[in-house]
């Protein structure tokens, strides 16, 4: 069996970001595909790799032929139900079924954040001015936060890294870029995100990308609301 998973540029696709760290996190080996966003010909790019003409994309290629998962937290799943050694859900029970919805809620959620506040991995940009949506999603996500890494003892939000982690590590992110305002807790946890390994190899990356020119506008026809 191999992993393929193909990605957008680091710089900017947060749904690439969560399931490779994920698979970084089974310590299997994979082969990554990135496909530049913000290109003209991006969207064709992704159409032939993805179904759902959005990445990130798995596929899984064995002796019966290859399957391709679509959608950052299906990818997740995926691999936690292949890879148990890997622990990528909490073994509680009742603290699994609440990583489960911490996890989904990011996946459907805080529409108003990533519009207000779009990732962009490698750099530091002034904090832009934004609505009372946004001050109330950022405040929730920090109490989200706060609350379970005092009930599961942290240093991660359900003690161990997990999936949970994987989908608030692109936030982790934004409020750095942005330098958004945070508790104590929160930098405490952005702290510990940020010097996972795996996150420092993406930020490695996406400043090559920055370094090596990235474009400022979205081209129309790129696919912008990847899952």
């Amino acid at each position: 069996m191999t992993y393929t998973l193909v990605i957008g540029t680091r710089n900017w696709s947060s749904w690439s970001l969560r399931p490779w760290l994920a698979l970084k996190a089974t310590g299997v080996p994979f082969e990554e595909i990135v496909i530049p966003l913000r290109r003209a010909d991006s969207k064709a790019l992704v159409a032939k790799h993805s179904p759902s003409r959005r990445i990130p994309v798995l596929k899984i290629a064995e002796a019966g032929g290859e399957t391709v998962v679509f959608d950052s937290l299906a990818i997740c799943e995926t691999l936690a139900e292949r890879h148990p050694e890997a622990r990528l859900w909490p073994a509680d029970a009742n603290a699994r079924a609440l990583a489960r919805s911490t996890a989904a809620e990011m996946h459907s959620g805080f529409l108003a954040l990533r519009e207000a506040l779009p990732m962009d991995f490698a750099r530091t940009l002034p904090t832009p001015a934004f609505d009372e949506t946004v001050r109330g999603e950022i405040a929730h996500i920090q109490s989200s936060w706060r609350a379970a890494l005092e009930r599961f003892g942290g240093p991660f939000l359900f003690g161990r890294f997990s999936i949970a982690d994987c989908m608030y590590a692109p936030v982790v992110s934004r409020f750095l870029t942005y330098g958004i305002d945070m508790t104590d807790e929160a930098k405490t946890y952005t702290g510990q995100v940020m010097a996972l390994p795996a996150m420092q190899e993406w930020r490695a990356a996406a400043a090559r990308e920055v370094a090596d020119g990235l474009p400022d506008q979205w081209q129309t026809d790129t696919p912008r609301n990847a899952r």
